[in-house]
Protein backbone atom coordinates (compact mmCIF):
# COMPACT_ATOMS: atom_id res chain seq x y z
CA UNK A 1 0.00 0.00 0.00
CA UNK A 2 3.01 2.03 0.91
CA UNK A 3 4.68 1.67 -2.66
CA UNK A 4 1.27 2.76 -4.47
CA UNK A 5 0.92 5.91 -2.43
CA UNK A 6 4.62 6.68 -3.36
CA UNK A 7 4.12 5.58 -6.92
CA UNK A 8 0.95 8.34 -6.80
CA UNK A 9 2.88 10.87 -5.18
CA UNK A 10 5.56 10.32 -8.13
CA UNK A 11 2.47 10.35 -10.75
CA UNK A 12 1.74 13.68 -9.63
CA UNK A 13 4.59 15.32 -9.59
CA UNK A 14 5.18 14.29 -13.02
CA UNK A 15 1.85 15.85 -13.65
CA UNK A 16 2.84 18.72 -11.70
CA UNK A 17 5.58 19.67 -14.27
CA UNK A 18 3.82 18.78 -17.70
CA UNK A 19 1.45 21.04 -15.95
CA UNK A 20 4.17 23.72 -16.03
CA UNK A 21 5.66 22.97 -19.35
CA UNK A 22 2.08 22.98 -20.51
CA UNK A 23 1.36 26.54 -19.33
CA UNK A 24 4.68 27.81 -21.17
CA UNK A 25 4.05 26.14 -24.30
CA UNK A 26 0.70 28.51 -24.36
CA UNK A 27 2.73 31.46 -23.78
CA UNK A 28 3.83 30.98 -27.53
CA UNK A 29 -0.12 29.86 -28.53
CA UNK A 30 -1.32 33.12 -30.49
CA UNK A 31 -5.24 34.27 -30.51
CA UNK A 32 -5.86 37.00 -33.25
CA UNK A 33 -9.19 38.50 -32.72
CA UNK A 34 -10.88 41.45 -35.10
CA UNK A 35 -13.78 43.47 -34.64
CA UNK A 36 -16.41 42.99 -37.48
CA UNK A 37 -15.14 45.80 -39.72
CA UNK A 38 -11.69 45.01 -39.04
CA UNK A 39 -11.18 48.36 -37.77
CA UNK A 40 -9.33 46.96 -34.33
CA UNK A 41 -7.57 43.71 -34.08
CA UNK A 42 -5.91 42.20 -30.87
CA UNK A 43 -3.42 39.18 -30.52
CA UNK A 44 -2.80 37.73 -27.52
CA UNK A 45 -1.47 34.37 -26.35
CA UNK A 46 -3.47 31.44 -24.44
CA UNK A 47 -2.44 32.54 -21.26
CA UNK A 48 -4.40 35.76 -21.63
CA UNK A 49 -1.50 37.91 -22.03
CA UNK A 50 -2.03 40.47 -24.88
CA UNK A 51 0.56 40.49 -27.27
CA UNK A 52 -0.43 43.30 -29.62
CA UNK A 53 -3.18 46.01 -30.64
CA UNK A 54 -3.56 47.52 -34.20
CA UNK A 55 -6.37 50.68 -34.14
CA UNK A 56 -7.75 51.97 -37.12
CA UNK A 57 -6.73 56.17 -37.47
CA UNK A 58 -10.93 56.44 -37.90
CA UNK A 59 -11.50 55.01 -34.34
CA UNK A 60 -9.16 57.44 -33.00
CA UNK A 61 -11.44 60.18 -33.75
CA UNK A 62 -14.34 58.72 -31.53
CA UNK A 63 -13.42 57.73 -28.03
CA UNK A 64 -16.37 56.24 -26.84
CA UNK A 65 -16.92 54.11 -30.21
CA UNK A 66 -12.80 52.58 -29.84
CA UNK A 67 -13.41 52.07 -26.08
CA UNK A 68 -16.94 49.98 -26.93
CA UNK A 69 -14.34 48.22 -29.34
CA UNK A 70 -12.27 47.33 -26.97
CA UNK A 71 -14.02 46.02 -24.66
CA UNK A 72 -16.15 43.68 -27.38
CA UNK A 73 -12.92 42.24 -28.78
CA UNK A 74 -11.07 41.89 -25.93
CA UNK A 75 -14.17 40.13 -24.22
CA UNK A 76 -13.56 37.78 -27.28
CA UNK A 77 -10.35 37.31 -27.35
CA UNK A 78 -9.61 36.61 -24.02
CA UNK A 79 -13.16 34.24 -24.08
CA UNK A 80 -11.59 32.20 -27.09
CA UNK A 81 -7.78 32.01 -25.06
CA UNK A 82 -9.69 30.88 -21.86
CA UNK A 83 -11.48 27.71 -23.94
CA UNK A 84 -7.59 26.93 -25.25
CA UNK A 85 -5.85 27.26 -21.95
CA UNK A 86 -8.61 25.36 -20.00
CA UNK A 87 -8.69 22.42 -22.84
CA UNK A 88 -4.67 21.99 -22.87
CA UNK A 89 -4.07 22.12 -19.29
CA UNK A 90 -7.59 19.70 -18.47
CA UNK A 91 -6.04 17.18 -20.98
CA UNK A 92 -2.48 17.13 -18.97
CA UNK A 93 -4.13 16.94 -15.79
CA UNK A 94 -6.54 14.46 -17.07
CA UNK A 95 -3.50 12.51 -18.42
CA UNK A 96 -1.72 12.19 -14.91
CA UNK A 97 -4.74 10.97 -12.61
CA UNK A 98 -4.59 8.02 -11.43
CA UNK A 99 -7.55 4.86 -11.73
CA UNK A 100 -9.89 5.83 -8.77
CA UNK A 101 -12.98 3.78 -9.32
CA UNK A 102 -15.88 5.73 -9.80
CA UNK A 103 -13.94 9.20 -10.56
CA UNK A 104 -13.63 8.68 -14.41
CA UNK A 105 -17.45 9.88 -14.98
CA UNK A 106 -16.50 13.36 -13.65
Amino acid sequence: MFGDMMKMMGKLKETQKKVEETKKRLDTVFIDEASSDGQLKITLNANRTIKAIEIDDTLLEDKEQLEDYLILTLNKAITKATSVNEAELAAVAKEGMPNIPGMDML
